[in-house]
């Protein structure tokens, strides 16, 4: 690894830093909402993780600057959805920059009116708990309320491109002395 470019006292790059972090491959959800009006919202989030099992919380982030952040802000309620590697086109449907993401995405009601996607892989749907500042972006917390999982390989965002994970055959298991496996 090279050193890093900055002292002590100074700020990396802005690109350096983005190089470094489209190094770690993340999962990739859709994280949707209803506003006051009962307007539906929604964006691609690959920063999201689990928080707590006990309470169950999640959180994920949210750029200020995007057109669902007043929504989400004011918001009792968000459901993310993570995506199976089928679902690049929808992951690239709800990263647009777009108001209606929704007029030809089909959805079903979910928990507080939350729009619920059909087919993904996990489903959380959550009520907020909180709201944090972090930089340019918005940290929401969310405890899990219901849940819903299926099966298959997930989406996975990696240098700033979508892949799917490949298993390796597996090596055959072989016992040890004692027989045991």
């Amino acid at each position: 690894m090279n050193a890093p470019g900055a002292s002590r006292n100074q700020r990396p790059d802005e690109l350096d830093v983005r190089e470094v972090l489209a190094g770690w491959p993340s999962g990739v959800a859709v994280v949707t909402t209803r506003d006051a009006t009962g307007q539906p919202w929604g964006f691609t989030a690959s920063s999201f993780t689990g928080l707590s099992m006990d309470p169950p919380l999640v959180l994920v982030c949210l750029d200020r600057s995007a057109a669902c952040s007043a929504a989400f802000g004011t918001a009792s309620w968000f459901a993310v959805h993570i995506l199976g590697h089928r679902q690049e086109s929808l992951a690239r449907h709800f990263s647009r920059k777009s108001r209606d993401k929704f007029s030809s995405t089909s959805v079903t009601p979910g928990l507080g009116g939350l729009p619920i996607l059909g087919d993904a892989l996990g489903l959380l749907e959550c009520s907020v708990t909180d709201r944090l500042p972090g930089g340019d972006h918005m940290v929401l917390i969310g405890e899990v309320r219901r849940v819903g999982s299926g099966r298959g390989d997930p989406l996975v965002y990696y240098r700033r491109d979508f892949v799917r994970l490949t298993d390796p055959e597996p090596a055959p298991c072989e016992p040890d002395a004692q027989g045991v496996r």
